[in-house]
């Protein structure tokens, strides 16, 4: 990794120790601000970012959409400058920060995600055996995935204490963005889930692999999906984040309200949730014509 402006290492420190951003987090804004330095040092040669205009910025982020850059990336790689640009200005370092309240519009049309209906999904649990340790254990990964919408990687860093039996809760403590949140377990997946506890270990990690009792990493859940989709005679394009995406489809489908569904998912705002709705067909036109006409709803 190179090493930056003390201005800069200061910042990145200052992510870990006061922010308690994680490792990974850290090292992406540190990939970002690379970035930054050596695009902008040939727009600005040595003239730091916290002292460059906002036109400087425009033309580098033109240049990143230029190459293929897609939109998400963008908006990371402003933020993440945001965030220097605001720890600068907060230092003494900067008379403004010149990107705040900037926001990239996206125009780029979103597909709808790849989900799976309630028969595959029935289809799926079905085909996931229970008459070994092993088997109830992958069962259970395939009805977190799907009964709680987790992440994978929201999966792997679960812990046994993770579980709220008071309260029939599961604290997910790494949530992307360090968003924690509280996801209540279905029924039907919280007996498993408590049959699952009787016999494994009350602290530490939730699930293990088999062979050396370590903590199992996306490599191993995507394995599990994949036997388990396998087994079912699904699409084999069916993955973790397809059980994710079928959690929030079949909420939306139901009629659930937008703001709880991107409580639920761990997005920062309804908005991130407006992908799904895919699942809705028909529904905002009803809303219109229930308002114009008068119609019962």
């Amino acid at each position: 990794m190179p090493k930056f402006d003390a201005l800069i290492e200061g910042y990145l420190a200052y992510l870990t120790s006061v922010g308690r951003k994680r490792p990974r987090t850290v090292i992406d804004v540190r990939c970002t601000l690379g970035r930054a330095v050596s695009a902008l040092q040939a727009i600005r040669p040595g003239v730091p970012l916290w002292h460059l205009g906002l036109q400087d910025y425009l033309r580098w982020l033109t240049a990143e959409r230029e190459r293929g850059c897609t939109s998400a990336s963008l908006a990371k790689y402003v933020s993440h400058v945001r965030g220097l640009l605001e720890y600068a200005w907060r230092s003494g370092r900067a008379e403004r920060n010149v990107l705040d309240g900037f926001r990239l519009q996206d125009e780029t049309p979103r597909s709808a995600p790849k989900y799976l209906d309630l028969d595959q999904a029935r289809r799926l649990v079905e085909a996931c055996p229970r008459a070994t340790a092993a088997e109830r254990r992958d069962r259970l990964i395939v009805l977190l995935l799907y009964g709680c919408g987790l992440r994978t990687a929201e999966l792997c860093a679960l812990n046994a204490t993770d579980i709220n039996r008071e309260r029939q809760e599961l604290q997910v403590l790494k949530g992307k963005g360090e968003r924690a949140r509280c996801l209540p377990i279905p029924h039907g997946v919280y007996l498993g889930l408590l049959e699952y506890l009787l016999a494994h270990p009350k602290r530490g990690a939730l699930f293990r692999t088999a062979q050396r009792g370590r903590r199992i990493s996306a490599k191993d859940v995507c394995e599990v999906v994949r036997r388990a989709v396998e087994r079912a005679h699904l699409d084999r394009g069916v993955t973790a984040r397809t059980l994710r995406h079928s959690f929030a489809t079949h909420l939306m489908d139901r009629g659930v309200d937008l703001g709880i569904i991107a409580s639920l998912m761990g997005h920062r705002s309804p908005q991130e949730t407006g992908v799904y709705l895919h699942a809705l067909p028909g529904r905002r036109e009803h809303a219109v014509k229930t308002l114009i006409g008068g119609e019962a709803p």
